[in-house]
Order: C-alpha cells, then structure tokens, then sequence
C-alpha cells in the first residue's frame, strides 16, 4: 500500500521549495495535490507539473473524496507527499480516516482576519480551532519552511492570544 511521508499545508501548493527540497528530503516517488479548486484548473496544473518532472516526480491531482477513494483502494507502493493548500483540507481528510505520519505547516499568507503566529503563516479562528482538533488526536504538527531549518512545534493555540501579538 503506499504510505504517505508527509504532509504539508502551503498555500502555494507545489513549487520550488516543494517539488525539489522537500521531495528530496523526504526520498518521495509521487506529489500529490488536494484541492477543490486546483482539480479543474488545467493551466495551474501544468505549471505545478512541470516543477515535479524538473525532480524526476510524478504528480496527481484530487479532490478530497477523489484521494480518499483513490488512497484507500490503492495497491500500489509509492511513497507520496501530500501537499494541501489548507488546514481545513487536512482536517477533512482525517475525519474521512486519511493519516499522517506528521503535519507540516509551511506557507499561509496573510488575509484579513488571519493573525501571525510567525512571519510566514498567519491563522484564522478556523485554522486555530483545525490545529487544536488535530493535535488532540495526536498528530505531531509542525512549521517548517525547508529541510534542514528549525521546526517549531505547534500545540495547543489560542486565538484570542494570537490576536493580541
């Protein structure tokens, strides 16, 4: 069965930093994408995978129930990274029984109403409220922008605090 070895939340999906230094620390065989929107965007496709053949990777793209079907039917063997464009995907995917063997947080970019927990991933009482769910199920979760860099940890959040930084 394939066995996924990460994934990731960037709002960015599949670029640089994922297809080549994340790829290659992980030793992956396939980038999976999992977006509602991406799934029926054809040009965004193609740009995403030309950066996974540059790795020599394949590549998929799903909707949530398209990879819970597909992942859980699977026979093969590959080794994928998952690479969502939301916590809210994350969190769906687990209540549908998909599990990581770690969760990590790369890239959310400001909007209006998201709060900053550090310079490159700011949160909204959804995404805090997603986190503390997933972390009461004892999944390990992480920020991390490359290999290689220092992780930080991320448990328990509180959104009033956050709004106050």
């Amino acid at each position: 069965m394939s066995q996924i070895q990460l994934i990731r939340v960037d709002n960015r999906l599949v670029h640089g930093q994922v297809g080549m230094t994340w790829s290659s620390a992980l030793n992956i065989d396939t980038i999976v994408v999992v977006d509602e929107e991406v799934v029926y965007n054809v040009f965004s496709q193609k740009l995403m995978a030309s950066i996974a053949k540059a790795a020599n990777l394949d590549i998929a793209f799903y909707t949530i129930a398209d990879f819970v079907h597909s992942f859980q039917a699977n026979q093969g063997n590959k080794k994928i990274f998952v690479i969502v464009k939301n916590i809210q995907t994350v969190r769906q995917l687990y209540k549908l029984g998909i599990r990581f063997p770690k969760i990590n947080i790369g890239n959310i970019h400001y909007e209006r109403g998201r709060y900053p927990l550090n310079k490159k991933m700011y949160l909204s009482e959804a995404d805090v409220e997603d986190l503390n769910y997933l972390n009461a199920q004892g999944n390990m979760i992480f920020y991390q922008d490359v290999p290689g860099t220092m992780t930080e940890k991320i448990e328990h959040l509180d959104f009033e605090k956050l709004k106050r930084r």
